[in-house]
C-alpha cells in the first residue's frame, strides 16, 4: 500500500480471486432506479408538488432512452400519476419505502473480469442513524428476491456506505469526502486505513482520493461528494466554486478547490477541473438554508440530467458549462426546487441499472 495525504493505492482482490471494478456513471447502462414520494414519508406536507417533480423527472429518464424502475408502497397511485407515458418502459414494483433517495440506498453494481455483474448490498442507516432506514435499508434485497435484479448478490450489510458518497471513473479511482465516511455514526469501529481497504477490496479500487473540505449548508449526509465535486470523462472533475466571499460556504469551498488542484489522474497528470456556479441562497419556511446544488446531476449514456432551481441566470451558466463538458450528450434539465426541500436534489433520488442487471 501506498498511501499520502490525499489518496492512497492498493492492490484487491475478491474472495473468489476475481478484480472487481466499479464502472464510471458515463458507461452504458439501461435503466434508472427511483423511489416514489408518498403520504407517510416526509414529503406528505408538499406531496402534490413533489409528485409533479417526480412525473418531470421520469420523462426525463424515458426521453434519454431508459427505462424508469419505480419502488412504492402504492402502486396503483403512481400508475395513475404516469398516465400517457410508454408503459413499456416504466417498471413498477410494490415495496415499502421510508424515502425517495435512491442513490443512497440503491444496489451499486461492480463487474468481475469476466464483465459478470456483483450486486453490490451495502448497509443504509439513514446517513449516519440521522433518520429511519428499516425498509429502504431492505430493498436491494427485495429486488434480488424478486427477479427485477440478476448478477451474483454480493451481502456487505456490515459496512454502512451510501451512493452519493462516492464517485468512480471506472479505472479504479474512488472519489470521496472524509467528513462522510469518517463519521463515527458510520463505521466508527474502523480507522481511515481501514475503511479505505474496505471500499478497495468492495469496489474493486486502487486508489482512493479524499477530499478533507467542503460543504453545502443544510445537507443531511455529511458532505456527500455528490453534492461537491464529480468525475466526468476525459479526467474531468466539475465542482462547485463560491465566489462571494461573504457567502458561508466561501472558506470551506475555495479550501476543497485548493484541494482538488493536488490531485492527479491515474497517469500523473492534473485533473481538468471546471467550476460549476453556486444556485442563489434557497430557504425553507423555518429559514433553513437549503442546499441546492448544480453537482448534483445524473449522467447517462446519451444525456445528462441537470438540477435547475427556477433562478434564470444561475440555471442558464450551469446549463452551459454541462454543454461545454459533455458536448456529445443532450442536456436536460429538471427544476429540482421541490426535492431541496427536503435536502436533496436529482442525483439523490435516482441510481444507475447497468445493461446486464435488469431483466428487460
Amino acid at each position: 500500500m501506498i498511501s499520502g495525504t490525499n489518496f492512497v493505492i492498493m492492490t484487491n482482490k475478491t474472495t473468489e480471486n476475481k478484480t472487481l471494478r466499479l464502472p464510471a456513471e458515463w458507461e452504458p447502462y439501461s435503466a434508472v432506479l427511483i423511489a416514489w414520494p408518498h403520504r407517510n414519508s416526509d414529503w406528505n406536507y408538499m406531496l402534490d408538488e413533489v409528485e409533479r417533480t417526480y412525473v418531470d423527472l421520469v420523462k426525463a429518464i424515458l426521453q434519454s432512452g431508459l427505462t424508469a424502475v419505480i419502488a412504492t408502497p402504492e402502486v396503483d397511485v403512481v400508475r395513475e400519476r404516469l398516465i400517457g407515458l410508454p408503459e413499456e418502459k416504466i417498471i413498477l414494483f410494490e415495496v415499502a419505502t421510508n424515502d425517495t433517495w435512491a442513490r443512497d440506498f440503491g444496489v451499486i453494481t461492480c463487474e468481475d473480469t469476466d464483465g459478470n455483474p456483483v450486486l453490490c448490498d451495502f448497509k443504509f442507516n439513514g446517513w449516519g442513524l440521522k433518520f429511519a432506514s428499516d425498509k429502504d435499508n431492505l430493498i436491494t434485497r427485495h429486488m434480488v428476491d424478486k427477479g427485477l435484479l440478476r448478477g451474483r448478490y454480493c451481502n456487505l450489510l456490515g459496512f454502512v456506505l451510501e451512493g452519493g458518497s462516492i464517485e468512480s471513473d471506472g479505472r479504479g479511482t474512488i472519489l470521496t469526502t472524509s467528513e462522510c465516511l469518517l463519521s463515527l455514526n458510520r463505521n466508527g469501529d474502523l480507522s481511515r486505513d481501514e475503511i479505505e481497504q474496505s471500499l478497495c477490496k468492495s469496489l474493486g479500487a486502487n486508489r482512493v482520493l479524499w477530499l478533507d473540505h467542503g460543504y453545502l449548508a443544510g445537507d443531511d449526509t455529511d458532505s456527500h461528494i455528490d453534492t461537491l465535486a464529480r468525475l466526468a470523462p476525459g479526467d474531468t472533475i466539475l465542482y462547485v466554486k463560491c465566489d462571494d466571499p461573504e457567502d458561508e460556504h466561501f472558506s470551506e469551498l475555495e479550501a476543497m478547490e485548493k484541494q482538488l488542484m493536488e490531485l492527479t489522474t491515474p497517469d500523473g497528470l492534473p485533473y481538468n477541473l471546471v467550476a460549476l456556479p453556486m444556485p442563489d441562497a434557497m430557504w425553507d419556511e423555518d429559514g433553513q438554508r437549503l442546499p441546492a446544488t448544480y453537482a448534483n446531476f445524473l449522467i447517462t449514456p446519451r444525456t445528462v440530467l441537470l438540477p435547475v432551481y427556477g433562478q434564470p441566470q444561475k440555471d442558464f451558466l450551469a446549463e452551459q458549462i454541462m454543454k461545454v463538458v459533455f458536448h456529445d450528450r443532450e442536456i436536460i434539465t429538471v427544476n429540482c426546487s421541490s426535492l431541496v426541500q427536503q435536502h436533496g436534489s436529482l442525483h439523490c433520488v435516482t441510481m444507475q441499472i447497468p445493461n446486464s442487471v435488469l431483466p428487460l
